[in-house]
């Protein structure tokens, strides 16, 4: 038999918690906060990876097109 576990995470991380954290302080009314910065935690880094793949997109095509002298 082997000892080896297949476990998987399967919780909350950081910032899903920050995320309910701060709805439930917008809803309590402690927080003046736009809903924007209330919800950042939950896309905000989807968004920073899609930002960050789109300018190395950009980069690349910027390289190629310099390379062919146009």
């Amino acid at each position: 038999m082997s000892n080896t576990s297949n476990s998987s995470s399967s919780g909350i991380g950081a910032a899903g918690l920050l995320g309910i954290v701060f709805v439930v302080l917008k809803l309590t009314g402690h927080v003046p906060w736009s809903w924007w910065w209330v919800t950042l935690p939950f896309w905000g880094g989807s968004a920073l990876v899609f930002f960050i793949v789109g300018c190395l997109v950009a980069w690349a095509i910027i390289k190629h097109y310099a390379h062919k002298g146009l």
